[in-house]
């Protein structure tokens, strides 16, 4: 469970990052700034993305000290495709080809995915190991260069390309702190095996099929959105939506990061049923944990507008964040979610075809949407997109044997949520202040908790009750 602490400060501390880089770059310069992120991690996925996914699915402590051809092969094939992206980037550049971005932002955008692509690769490898306290000290090293290098960079030159070099700076020096930990014995490129090199990817190459479609929406939707009304609008769109897809994703990833990795081991210690149970157990945790998440964003938007975004984002950043906030809850339930259920059945066609239908519903609501002097309808199009894929893989869970979770939790979660919206509403008319933020934190995880814990929602009851009556008897029986 300790392995939940530095997953949620790590998320906490990126989403800090991003909004002083916002802050300081402004909306002109922030726009350029993330499209070239939205560039580096289309190539990150399409390119890397299988390694780190091996790491989760295929390495753990033992296999470090008794397969060291697994972390051999997982070095030599990162290293081959590092190579193979440098020589394409080298190449493009000297094309001179006509690209939304200018060809420096483009090649710093390769060289963000080639860094950031180590650094989840090194993480996913020290959490299959369990290894909490180097996880920790990895994330706070990158953190603290991040704060320095990165926001240091957008405070004193203003410039999106000096804050993508501190990105990819601060990432190599935690890298360097860290390299204890991340180093295995006999894992030279020696022991890399071609055929695990192919099964790796096999196991791999569906999720990332989806994950590009799925990270190609926004990608296009910015490119479009910078053609039509410039990088500003760009900037203004992408800091809400980054904003909420950090926090769902900070929520999401501290839960996933637990609970698949109980579910992969359940299957190899008690076998296939057991692990189709646990996951359905884990629906059911992500639904109770990413519903109030999303509508307890949406209840705290106006004091968290006021008292966290930069001047010159507000107003704009509210209003696409409030379009939104259905993509987040879509993007939270697939990823941490519904996704795990057809990774573990190693049935991942279905991802695709899901991602093809957000990538179609996006197109269309892009087409017939009407056009507005802003970014809002392509912010409409990130909301129709994501639900409706989230809709399709859905609904070919009936593909696999049984996985659902348990429909106390997705009504006890949904009746819980909708009190604790009716209930807090109206404080969204009070002052934007902390203390308004606060007491609608407060109000809202107490309705929620006090309905859940009726519920028994995600078994919740069943825990805590017999500790809270445990701790009840302990004056009686002294």
């Amino acid at each position: 469970m300790w392995m939940m602490v530095p997953f949620i400060l790590n998320s906490l501390l990126n989403f800090v990052v991003s909004l002083l880089v916002a802050k300081f770059l402004g909306p002109a310069e922030y726009g350029r700034f993330v499209l070239a992120l939205s560039v580096a991690v289309v190539v990150q996925t399409l390119v890397f993305d299988w390694l780190r996914l091996a790491a989760t699915r295929f390495y753990s402590e033992r296999d470090r000290l008794e397969r060291p051809q697994i972390r051999a092969t997982l070095d030599a094939s990162f290293a081959a495709l590092a190579a193979l992206v440098i020589l394409v980037a080298f190449l493009l550049w000297a094309l001179r080809l006509d690209l939304p971005l200018s060809r420096d932002l483009a090649a710093l955008a390769v060289g963000v995915s080639i860094t950031n692509a180590l650094f989840d690769t090194a993480t996913a490898l020290i959490r299959a190991r369990f290894h909490d306290r180097a996880y920790g000290a990895l994330v706070i090293a990158k953190n603290v260069l991040a704060f320095t290098l990165t926001v240091g960079g957008a405070f004193l030159f203003r410039s999106a390309n000096v804050a993508l070099v501190g990105m990819m700076v601060s990432v190599a020096g935690c890298l360097l702190v860290a390299r204890g930990e991340i180093v295995d014995p006999n894992a030279g490129f020696q022991n890399a095996e071609r055929a695990l090199a192919r099964r790796f990817l096999a196991y791999g190459l569906p999720i990332i099929i989806a994950a590009v479609l799925y990270q190609s929406i926004p990608l296009i939707n910015r490119t479009l959105l910078s053609q039509q009304h410039g990088f500003a609008e760009v900037g203004q769109l992408s800091l809400a939506f980054e904003t909420g897809i950090r926090i769902v994703g900070a929520i999401g990833s501290a839960v996933d990061v637990i609970l698949f990795q109980i579910a992969v081991h359940t299957e190899k210690t008690a076998g296939a049923d057991a692990a189709r149970a646990q996951i359905s157990r884990n629906l059911g945790v992500v639904f109770a944990v990413v519903t109030p998440a999303v509508a307890g964003c949406w209840l705290i938007l106006p004091s968290f507008e006021t008292l966290f975004v930069p001047e010159n984002f507000r107003g704009p950043f509210a209003h696409y964040f409030a379009i939104m906030t259905p993509a987040l809850f879509g993007f939270a339930m697939m990823n941490y979610g519904v996704n795990t259920a057809f990774q573990l059945a190693h049935k991942l066609t279905p991802l695709i075809i899901a991602a093809l239908v957000a990538l179609l519903a996006n197109s269309l609501a892009v087409l017939l949407l009407p056009a507005t002097a802003d970014a809002t309808r392509f912010a409409y199009a990130q909301s129709i997109s994501t639900m409706s894929g989230l809709v399709a893989l859905v609904a070919m869970l009936f593909l696999l044997k049984p996985m659902w979770p348990r429909a106390r939790d997705i009504l006890g979660a949904s009746v819980a949520a909708g009190a604790m919206l009716m209930i807090g509403a109206p404080m969204r008319l009070w002052e934007p202040c902390i203390l308004t933020m606060l007491l609608q934190v407060a109000l809202g995880v107490a309705v929620y908790g006090a309905i859940a814990y009726a519920f028994d929602v995600a078994s919740v009851r069943s825990l805590v009750g017999p500790k809270i009556m445990a701790r009840l008897r302990q004056p009686q029986l002294q």
